[in-house]
């Protein structure tokens, strides 16, 4: 691949088994982004000495609902998914609706409809650092405090919510 030479020093250009697409791992943290990176991977992970209040990593779970305009519409639990993206997003309200009443757990729900393989961990991502996931994720991941619940979030993937353990 003649475009690595280009990448800065403790970046690897990957490509992903699930998505076909390539992706790019900091070879110090392992954490991964899909955009390209501008500067040296840092060893230590996102600390970069800035004075902030925010976490190097967040771990979440999340519930992911496909619709027929997700980048990759099928799952493992359906071949081809064909429900619209209102369809979608009215689903995941029904969940989170669910979990914040006490009806069900968030797990359990994950584990039985979520369109993401980490359904088979009851929806658990693991930490991830910044940079690691899609923007509109990502942002809604660190803006929740530990045991929170986020409102709907429309990815590329499709619609989630997102629990935040730590």
């Amino acid at each position: 691949m003649s475009d690595d030479e280009s990448l800065p020093a403790g970046w690897e250009k990957r490509l992903s088994r699930s998505t076909g697409q390539h992706y790019y791992l900091n070879i110090y943290t392992k954490a991964s982004q899909w955009e390209k990176p501008d500067k040296p991977a840092d060893s230590a992970g996102a600390g970069n000495g800035k004075a902030t209040e925010e976490p190097d990593e967040v771990q979440c779970y999340h519930l992911l609902v496909k619709h027929s305009g997700s980048r990759r519409p099928s799952s493992w639990r359906e071949q081809t998914i064909t429900r619209s993206k209102s369809e979608a997003l009215e689903l995941v309200k029904s969940y989170r609706e669910q979990i914040v009443s006490g009806e069900a757990s968030f797990g359990d729900l994950a584990s039985k409809y979520s369109d993401c393989s980490s359904a088979k961990r009851n929806g658990d991502l693991g930490p991830f650092s910044r940079g690691t996931m899609q923007k509109p994720f990502e942002e809604a991941a660190f803006a929740l405090k530990v045991g929170e619940i986020s409102q709907p979030v429309d990815t590329d993937s499709g619609v989630h919510i997102i629990y935040r353990v730590a």
